[in-house]
């Protein structure tokens, strides 16, 4: 009985924060109602992504809500959960948990609604379909672009410092990548893997730590957004701009003037927005009785100082 009440105060409070969102809906809304279940509101890279849902939704007609997880794993669960009992059309959703979601993603499938991964790559499982990049070879494409520059603008030597995250599945995939490729070149050593949490300022901190801990760090690899910011401001607050390289994923305004100062090197840029786009459409195939590939891959770029113009506009 403990624990009956114990779920039944966990969803009604989970409904409670639905609301406050704006996220509850009638039953009738529901058979046309959509729901992606995030990471986070923080990240720019979710806010593409949601953009790229709710455009794609509206423009097809259909309802969207967007339910923040605040970067706990236990209410991407529960909020599926509730999608469920709300009877939705179809669930998104980018796994903080890529193992722990299963539970509720097979709770949907057995209630016959379609839910498409994004981003983050669940395990086998009754998901329809999986969007976005692949990370463990985006993290090989950004590593054999570093690996190529080590040979040509560094003497064919780097110390290198990793800040990850270690609790994203997504993020280690990117971290393996790149270290599996970079062992090609012998003249490059790893200092150091520090764990950002996938939050910027714990990033910073990681990254600080990082930096005085190693005097002779030439370059950094972050393996996400908050990572990303966490080692530039790292690197600026230590005055560091002109002795370590940094390289890393997704592009933000931040990134951006980083490449124009010459500190950033090059950035894995995604684009969270055609992931958004690219989900919501497997929904309307799959709620209109039509199938879709397993694995919709959205294609990743390296951007450096001779293409970063063709970004800029994204990011005013």
């Amino acid at each position: 009985m403990m624990a009956f009440n114990t779920r039944k105060l966990r969803a009604v409070a989970l409904a409670t924060g639905l609301l406050s969102a704006g996220s509850l809906f009638s039953l009738a809304q529901a058979a046309s109602t959509y729901a992606l279940v995030q990471i986070n509101q923080q990240a720019l890279f979710f806010n593409q992504m949601n953009k790229g849902a709710q455009e794609a939704a509206k423009a097809s007609g259909k309802n969207l809500v967007i339910f923040n997880a605040n970067d706990n794993p236990v209410s991407q669960n529960d909020a599926i959960e509730n999608y469920i009992q709300q009877g939705v059309k179809g669930i998104m959703v980018d796994a903080i948990d890529v193992n722990g979601i299963m539970p509720a993603i097979k709770e949907a499938a057995a209630a016959k609604i379609p839910v498409i991964a994004i981003d983050a790559v669940l395990p086998a499982g009754p998901q329809a379909a999986q969007v976005g990049v692949d990370n463990l070879e985006g993290g090989k494409i950004i590593g054999k672009y570093f690996v190529d520059y080590v040979a040509k603008d560094m003497g064919g030597k780097a110390r290198l410092g990793i800040v990850g995250a270690l609790n994203s599945a997504v993020q280690n995939q990117r971290q393996k990548g790149f270290e599996e490729t970079i062992k090609s070149n012998p003249g490059i050593t790893v200092a150091d893997v520090v764990d950002g949490q996938n939050v910027q300022d714990t990033a910073m901190t990681a990254a600080e730590n990082l930096i005085t801990g190693n005097s002779d760090l030439t370059a950094i690899y972050a393996t996400g957004e908050p990572a990303l910011l966490g080692a530039i401001a790292a690197v600026e607050n230590q005055g560091r701009q002109k002795e370590i390289k940094v390289f890393g994923w997704d592009l933000t305004s931040k990134a951006i003037s980083g490449i124009d100062g010459g500190y950033v090197t090059a950035m894995l840029q995604q684009d969270p927005k055609k992931m958004g786009e690219e989900a919501v459409k497997a929904l309307n195939a799959l709620t209109s009785g039509k199938t879709v590939a397993k694995t919709i891959l959205v294609p990743a770029t390296v951007v450096t100082k001779a293409n970063v113009d063709s970004y800029r506009a994204m990011f005013k």
